[in-house]
């Protein structure tokens, strides 16, 4: 249970983000906007529309809102590197840890960029979505996301027409996400946040040059990667566990995922 004195405190670091990052809105409605849709975000409400959002910020309409994500002049990058440094100032430790994962966001209709019928892992099968490949950081000091990256398929960058309708840069053309990591995982390493470590799943470790690059830049990295790939970064992982014997390992879970909880095997400390 939250504590008064620890929403407040919550309150007032919000709004000294707030403050750091209202620098790049360049007019005081833009800014209050910008507030108004951040705490409606984080508030507990039922469908994030913009119409709801709106309702939960005392709007009349949601065309404020709207013209805020639409129509108003911001560049979402230069709030990213404020934010990695914002984190980095408060979470940041020699021993972070950036995780690299793409998520779906069910959608209707053709419009959206990005959207078409993909796998998405968030509803465990092939839907109408868009995919986001994203990163975070974590530390012992606790976890935020720092970046992400709008995966657009062959289907949109193949059809500038579309693309142009949907205000996607012309210079922007087909990155797989294994390459959208790549490019994450560059920023973040010349960005002040302090990562010793990168991991991510199969997705990301079965390809050989998203490998090679994390051994090239010299960050530590823990990576899945399928048993009938070789790989010269060391010794199998399957060959150590086989030799741990049944009492080192205990079964926890990772929360409740798509299709239930997400239980694994760790290694007792």
């Amino acid at each position: 249970m939250i504590t008064e004195q620890a929403a407040e405190t919550w309150d007032r670091d919000l709004d000294h983000l707030f403050t750091t990052i209202g620098r790049h809105f360049g007019r005081v409605e833009p800014r209050r906007r910008m507030r108004d849709y951040v705490r409606a975000l984080l508030a507990p409400v039922a469908r994030k529309n913009s119409w709801q959002l709106a309702e939960h910020a005392g709007h009349a309409t949601p065309d404020g809102l709207q013209h805020l994500l639409s129509r108003a002049r911001w560049n979402p990058d230069d709030i990213r590197d404020d934010l990695q440094t914002y984190v980095a100032e408060h979470l940041g430790r020699p021993d972070g840890v950036l995780i690299i994962d793409d998520t779906g966001f069910l959608k209707k209709g053709t419009t959206s960029a990005g959207v078409q019928r993909q796998y998405s892992g968030t509803a465990g099968r092939t839907e109408n979505c868009q995919i986001g490949v994203f990163a975070a950081y974590t530390s012992t000091a606790g976890r935020a996301l720092v970046d992400r990256e709008l995966y657009l398929p062959k289907s949109w960058t193949d059809d500038r027409d579309r693309c142009r309708a949907a205000k996607v840069p012309d210079e922007r053309e087909f990155a797989t996400k294994n390459t959208l990591a790549a490019t994450i995982v560059r920023r973040a390493l010349a960005s002040p946040l302090p990562v010793a470590w990168v991991t991510a799943d199969a997705a990301y470790g079965q390809d050989n040059r998203f490998r090679r690059m994390l051994e090239t830049s010299g960050v530590g990295y823990v990576l899945a990667v399928p048993k009938s790939q070789f790989s010269l970064a060391g010794p199998r992982i399957d060959k150590a566990f086989e030799q741990a014997p049944d009492q080192a390992w205990e079964r926890r879970s990772c929360g409740a995922g798509a299709k239930g909880q997400r239980e694994y095997s760790s290694r007792r400390s």
